[in-house]
């Protein structure tokens, strides 16, 4: 029998003393450039993105791309004209998409348009759902508030800024929501420093905060 012993930690984890978290992690490159899926789209994806391209409200280079993925729609929208977009998918009486389920950030630090702002929509009427995204740069994170379309998107709206640093435009109150007035930075985007406080072993080697651990 070996006279060492492998250290072992809480919820099965073995190897660093990193609690972070994110061992088994991969790093994959997405696609830097939108591609739009071939129609038809199925399902009602076509009547609703027939709708917005023959509105009148909407110009034609409003609708970046659209893709259609595991048999859900997203359409990507210019970030100047989300607020008629959001007007019209909620008005439209073909359309009516009368809820903002949810308005969160993502960070793509391969692409240049890296901070996208993703909404959840459903039309409680139709019994349907789609999904709007804008993409903007960190130089000009600038997108238009749609508070005064949909009134739950207030709060989400100033926790993307709080942690992606996206301006929304005519917000009412754009001030943080999670972290201290004063924080400095947007803890969600893939660049921000990651930390961590090691409190495992006495006299243990605490590798950097990057080196993840396995769960098993």
């Amino acid at each position: 029998m070996s006279g060492t012993t492998e250290g072992r930690g809480l919820f099965g984890v073995s190897g660093t003393g990193d609690t972070s978290g994110f061992g088994g992690l991969v790093r994959t490159n997405p696609a830097t450039e939108l591609v739009s899926t071939p129609r038809p789209y199925g399902e009602y994806f076509d009547e609703v993105v027939d709708v917005l391209q023959e509105h009148g409200e909407i110009s034609e280079d409003v609708i970046k791309a659209v893709v259609v993925d595991r048999g859900e729609l997203t359409i990507h929208i210019a970030p100047d004209a989300i607020r008629t977009v959001c007007q019209v998918m909620r008005d439209d009486e073909s359309l009516r998409f009368e809820l903002c389920n949810s308005v969160s950030g993502v960070d793509y630090p391969d692409r240049v348009r890296r901070l996208h702002v993703v909404y959840h929509l459903t039309s409680m009427t139709y019994r349907r759902r789609v999904r709007l995204e804008v993409s903007v740069t960190v130089e000009d994170p600038h997108v238009q508030s749609v508070t005064s379309v949909y009134p739950t998107a207030d709060w989400q709206e100033r926790e993307t800024y709080d942690m992606f640093g996206v301006v929304f435009d005519d917000h009412p109150n754009l001030t943080r929501i999670l972290m201290p007035d004063d924080w400095s930075g947007h803890p969600q985007r893939k660049d921000y420093p990651l930390g961590g406080i090691p409190v495992e072993y006495k006299g243990a080697e605490i590798p950097p905060p990057d080196q993840r651990r396995a769960y098993k």
